[in-house]
């Protein structure tokens, strides 16, 4: 399968999903009998459409959450699966019930890898923070139970899988995605022989649960940036920068995070690969690489489940040379940003050319733009962007000195205020003395916010040591931007004076659909 095909996504389960799902679910399950009959499912989704979540690839269902809403009070005591399904194979829905109950969660085996359970688990404690509900709770099979039978009690095994001395698919993974063991259940499901009938209870719970509150609304109104303040260091080969890529990556989407932010030209320790003087050379040949690391960095944003901005890397097209930062989406989805205004370095140096398109993308966690380094010192462009109401705009950048590096932090700060929008820059810090041109770095990342009573009082929401290899984390709230933009201390956007003046965008503007 190839990263670039892969369009994946999360869904509710539909009826004529059926056919899919029983495939799937006899390819999984074929010690447990298989898939549920169609009418079963047919009732599921009727019954509790909402709850019914699925993953897929394109048109291909590749994975799916199977949930029923329940008494939180009956099914935190101990119970066996039989206790959820009635007369004529239905599975119980209680339609006032306080909790979720998860039945099943399954993906396809070639799609293993992507942490698509984990995506599918988020979709879950999102319905139920929706429907205000106490949480969720699950009995999970203990299947390699079976394995230490012999000479571990359940209880034993159950505490040797929480303390990762022994590993089990189900009770590990729940166990990684904030769920409790609350107690054992004995003949859960008898004719499972691996886990010899036990299961345990489990329970996420949800702390936005307010039973006092009538029209309680639990929309999600923040978003986590995490950015990576690089070090410039001297590399020994493609694979070792991108093992460094991906451990950035790891650690970002540790923190549950929406996107990860990397600077500008990030990957240039790879002109230190090649003996050459010349600039343009150089360049070129760090081109090469530059498909590589979008595929690669493409495959992170599905599998750690966070949306990648690619700082910007040189592409080489039809023998013209663009500065390109890619938005790889965590649905596998990838567009791109070329650099739009070309400073004299880059245009003397490496022959680069700008490009003549300025996108809007839609992504999952809201509507954001990229302006590369010296694309965010043109107030246009910003403008432009807050026109189609975009919520932040990336700035991935590298400078040399100081005084290059406030032009950079003061107009994106700028940017933020004038524009009523959250402004990410990230750059690099260090030397690399064996690649000309790019042999000092001066940066200090940051998030800027619009000014005022909502926001920090300097408009600073979050920034880095100084010329220092780390990771910055911020979190950024939506609703605030929708408040300020019509009940702020000033509105900027809503008192412009198209009467006197407008601006207008001769290229290419593509919006978010």
């Amino acid at each position: 399968m190839s990263m670039n095909d892969l369009k994946i996504n999360v869904v509710t389960l539909e009826q004529e999903h059926y056919p899919q799902l029983k495939a799937l679910m006899d390819r999984v399950y074929p010690d447990l009998g298989g898939a549920w009959d169609q009418s079963t499912i047919e009732k599921l989704v009727a019954d509790f459409p909402q709850g019914q979540l699925a993953i897929t690839d394109g048109d291909d269902l590749v994975g799916a959450a199977l949930t029923v809403r329940v008494s939180y009070d009956k099914f935190s005591m101990p119970h066996s699966y039989d206790d959820l399904i009635s007369t004529r194979n239905t599975i119980r829905n209680n339609q006032n019930g306080d909790a979720l109950y998860g039945l099943d969660v399954f993906i396809h085996p070639d799609y293993r890898g992507y942490r698509l359970g984990r995506r599918l688990y988020d979709a879950r404690k999102d319905v139920c923070k929706e429907l205000n509900l106490k949480g969720i709770l699950a009995g999970g099979r203990i299947v390699n139970y079976h394995k230490y039978s012999d000479e571990l009690t359940p209880q034993e095994y159950i505490e040797r899988v929480r303390r990762k001395e022994v590993y089990d698919p189900i009770l590990s993974f729940q166990l990684s995605n904030d769920f409790v063991v609350k107690r054992l259940l004995t003949k859960y499901l008898p004719e499972d022989e691996k886990s010899e009938g036990y299961a345990t209870l489990l329970a996420w719970h949800n702390i936005l649960y307010t039973p006092e509150e009538e029209g309680y609304n639990a929309t999600k109104t923040q978003i986590r940036i995490g950015a990576v303040q690089w070090q410039m260091r001297r590399v020994e080969s493609v694979e070792d920068m991108l093992k460094q890529v991906e451990y950035f990556v790891d650690a970002i989407s540790g923190y549950q995070s929406d996107f990860a932010v990397f600077p500008e030209f990030f990957n240039a320790p790879l002109m230190g690969l090649i003996d050459t003087v010349q600039a343009t050379e150089a360049i070129r040949y760090l081109a090469s690489f530059t498909q590589l690391f979008k595929d690669e960095m493409s495959r992170m944003a599905v599998s750690y489940n966070v949306n990648i901005i690619t700082g910007s890397m040189p592409l080489l097209e039809e023998d013209h040379l663009y500065n390109v930062s890619y938005m790889c989406h965590r649905s596998g989805e990838i567009e791109e940003q070329r650099k739009i205004h070309i400073t004299p370095h880059e245009r003397n140096d490496w022959v680069l050319e700008g490009g003549n398109e300025l996108r809007l993308f839609d992504t999952d966690a809201g509507k954001v733009g990229i302006l590369i380094c010296y694309d965010s010192e043109f107030p246009e462009l910003g403008r432009l962007l807050s026109y189609e109401d975009v919520d932040v705009i990336f700035v991935p950048f590298w400078t040399d000195t100081k005084n290059g590096y406030l032009r950079v932090r003061h107009c994106s700060h700028a940017r933020a205020i004038e524009n009523e929008c959250y402004v990410v820059i990230c750059g690099s810090v260090g030397n690399l003395p064996s690649v000309d041109n790019l042999d000092v770095q001066y940066a200090q990342s940051a998030v800027f916010s619009p000014s005022d009573f909502a926001f920090s009082h300097d408009a600073v929401m979050a920034e880095t040591t100084p010329n220092t290899e780390m990771l910055m984390f911020c979190d950024l709230d939506l609703e605030k931007l929708k408040l300020l933009r019509n009940e702020g201390s000033v509105t900027n956007r809503k008192d412009q004076r198209p009467d006197l003046y407008s601006l207008k965008w001769k290229g290419k503007l593509t919006k978010a659909d």
